[in-house]
């Protein structure tokens, strides 16, 4: 009994340590972490964050939403956190914030934004989190879990996850916000921008693009981001709050001066990543190609390159496998890769063990080549996590010192129609010249006045040359996909660099 009684008391005096006062509500609140905590977990997690994902080389652009943040910050309920701003070089169109004050724009979420008082909402959505203290309280929840804290206030849903981050060595959990939070995040966002001079409706106006992101997104809301609302939801809450807030002394819109800013933002892939044109992939690091089946759409990660049909289970990848030690192989001469000799493996027999470690059987295959490269063409049965069983073909090749697998499949009853599609692709892999290689550069955004006649799928096609189709040009645009463009409206396009 008084063991009991002893334990109890123990608790209550922890929990009585752990409770603080929340600076946006005022009130008591359960919390393990302290200020001076969030602030060394900031510091700490910042510098993963710049040396993964790096910081985006623009230092004017660097600067100027520094002073917008910074701005807000001022009018926030933590005005004297060491309050930093940072876009950071990556495609995903996010943003997030880490304890302490450490603020996150991806590049790729500038670009759909329309003018200054959407990055404003963004910016004080971000700060919001921050201020209410939600990574202390989601690690409060979290901790008897025994999970790291990370990477808090994730703002938007991802074509690419950023749970690639992670994958990519971060070693960081991104904690969930409950509803509550993330709505209270919008309020705020809302609240700072108002105070700071800013139209408080450019966070109900974004929050609407992003509904039309979620939208077109096949791939849907990552799974992490599953609790939280919808932005189309949140819309509809976040319009009355922008009207509470409205005043003469927040009418700041400043779109031309964002346009100025963000002319020639790198778009999509990075280069040293590898970057996607059309149905078209160039690896300028690599100095490999690949083309893809038109119309299908076409995703870069940084693990492999996966195409799919659209409305199909019909899939391409394209991967870099782990290097075997090869000996002398098809048409008696010696592949490049690796160190060759007695003790090596043949393509083929490297292709096979790895199709049969993966969970496919061989139905057949033989040795070609391909654009001068060796490679082992082969066609596999086997089970695809989601889809079922399927046919796979699967092109195995020899570059240099690296192999390659390039593959397409499909279920069974759908496999001999989509082969046709398949075989030219699989086969298109190449080797990029040393000047093709150093001639391909990023896409980037530009600027365009639209003209009579002019339509958004014509100008994706013609002065976008297709990098982007008609509806994401739309949405980068703040306009409905149905809604077509205005003769003398400037619209943002997507050029590409060669």
């Amino acid at each position: 009994m008084r063991k009991g009684t002893c334990f109890l008391f123990t608790a209550c005096v922890i929990l009585s340590a752990a409770c603080a006062t929340n600076p946006v509500t005022g009130k008591r609140q359960m919390s393990l972490l302290s200020e001076a905590e969030e602030l060394a977990i900031g510091q700490q997690q910042d510098v993963e964050i710049r040396r993964e994902m790096g910081v985006y080389d623009d230092p004017e652009l660097q600067r100027y939403v520094t002073n917008i943040g910074l701005d807000l910050a001022r009018t926030s309920h933590r005005p004297n956190l060491p309050w930093t701003f940072t876009v950071v070089d990556n495609a995903a169109i996010n943003a997030f914030a880490l304890p302490g004050g450490y603020i996150y724009l991806t590049r790729g979420i500038l670009a759909y934004l329309d003018d200054e008082s959407e990055l404003a909402g963004v910016l004080g959505h971000e700060i919001g989190h921050v201020t209410a203290r939600h990574a202390a309280q989601a690690y409060t929840r979290q901790a008897q879990a025994n999970l790291a804290l990370t990477v808090l206030s994730i703002f938007v849903p991802s074509t690419r996850p950023f749970a690639e981050v992670g994958a990519g060595g971060l070693g960081v959990l991104f904690l969930r916000h409950d509803r509550d939070a993330e709505l209270e995040a919008d309020r705020l966002g809302v609240e700072y921008g108002s105070a700071a001079g800013w139209d408080p409706s450019g966070v109900p106006r974004f929050l609407a693009t992003l509904a039309r992101v979620d939208a077109l997104s096949e791939r849907g809301v990552p799974n992490w981001l599953s609790t939280h609302p919808a932005p189309g939801a949140r819309v509809g809450q976040a319009e009355p709050v922008a009207g509470k807030f409205a005043s003469a002394n927040a009418t700041r819109i400043n779109r031309d001066q964002y346009q100025e800013r963000i002319d020639g933002l790198v778009f999509g892939d990075n280069p040293k990543d590898g970057v996607v044109r059309g149905n078209v992939f160039l690896h300028p690091m690599l100095r490999i190609g690949l083309e893809f089946p038109d119309g299908w759409d076409v995703t870069n990660s940084p693990d492999a390159v996966l195409a799919q049909e659209p409305g199909t289970e019909h899939y391409m990848v394209l991967q870099e496998v782990e290097q075997p030690r090869l000996r002398q192989g098809f048409g008696g001469q010696a592949p490049s890769v690796g160190a060759g000799g007695q003790g090596g493996r043949s393509i083929a027999d490297a292709a096979v063990e790895a199709m049969r470690k993966a969970g496919y059987t061989v139905v057949d295959g033989r040795m070609e080549r391909i654009n001068g490269l060796e490679a082992h063409v082969g066609l596999y049965r086997g089970t695809a996590k989601g889809t079922g069983k399927v046919l796979m073909r699967a092109v195995h090749i020899a570059m240099g010192r690296q192999m390659y697998v390039v593959a397409g499949f499909a279920p069974e009853a759908d496999f001999d129609r989509v082969d046709r599609d398949l075989q030219p692709s699989l086969k298109s892999f190449r080797q990029l010249s040393a000047d093709e290689a150093s001639r391909v550069r990023p896409n980037r955004i530009d600027f365009y006045v639209v003209r009579q006649g002019d339509s958004w799928q014509s100008i994706a096609a013609r002065q976008g040359k297709g990098i982007v189709n008609a509806a994401t040009l739309a949405i980068m645009n703040d306009r409905e996909v149905n809604v077509q463009p205005q003769p003398g409206d400037r619209i943002k396009i997507v050029v590409d660099g060669v």
